[in-house]
């Protein structure tokens, strides 16, 4: 694993199906056994392995997709035989730069916001992926906190934060919030 870079796993439940090495090959290559045919067990296995092959890569390019400059790598796959000879992906990941921007605690909160959200953007993140986007969010929190302290913040012409300009913590104790409804 790089330095400053969290993989985020598709940690799905692993199918069924057997591991079989027998020389087959990659995707797309002929079954083992040319013109045996499967048994039912072996289809629905290959069904159940297609159907993870489907949801795995789909959850990998919603990391890769959302992580925008900060992935460091495509995404890579862990891979199960089935039973016609076919590899298929049953996990994966994507690299992502969570490292903060050294000396620019404003580039560090866009940055880990954007982290966040690819660790998110999956339709059913794993907990690998919410604990990396906590993670993010507590880099987040301590830029924030920086910045505050170096006094970086959006102060408008009056030296005061612009109206509406709330930290993660919300509005102070008796402020006036807009609501449309």
């Amino acid at each position: 694993m790089e330095i400053g870079s969290i993989p985020f796993a598709a940690s799905l439940p692993r199918v069924s199906a057997v591991r079989k090495d027998d020389g087959a090959g990659e995707a797309g290559s002929r079954p083992a056994a040319p013109g045996r045919e499967l048994s039912p067990e072996e289809r629905r296995q290959v069904r159940e392995l297609q159907a993870r092959d489907r949801e795995v890569r789909q959850h990998e390019r919603a990391h890769h997709a959302a992580a925008g400059p900060y992935a460091r790598s495509g995404a890579s796959f862990d891979q199960q035989k089935g039973p016609d000879g076919r590899s298929y992906a049953v996990g994966g990941e994507v690299k992502i730069d969570t490292a903060p921007v050294p000396g620019d605690p404003e580039a560090t909160i866009r940055k880990m916001q954007q982290v966040r959200r690819a660790a998110l953007a999956p339709r059913n993140p794993s907990s690998q992926d919410r604990r990396v986007a906590a993670e993010a969010a507590a880099k987040e929190a301590e830029a924030r906190a920086e910045s505050r302290a170096r006094g970086d913040e959006d102060d408008g012409p009056s030296g005061h934060s612009a109206p509406g300009a709330y930290d993660e913590a919300g509005p102070p104790p008796g402020a006036l919030l807009d609501a449309i409804a």
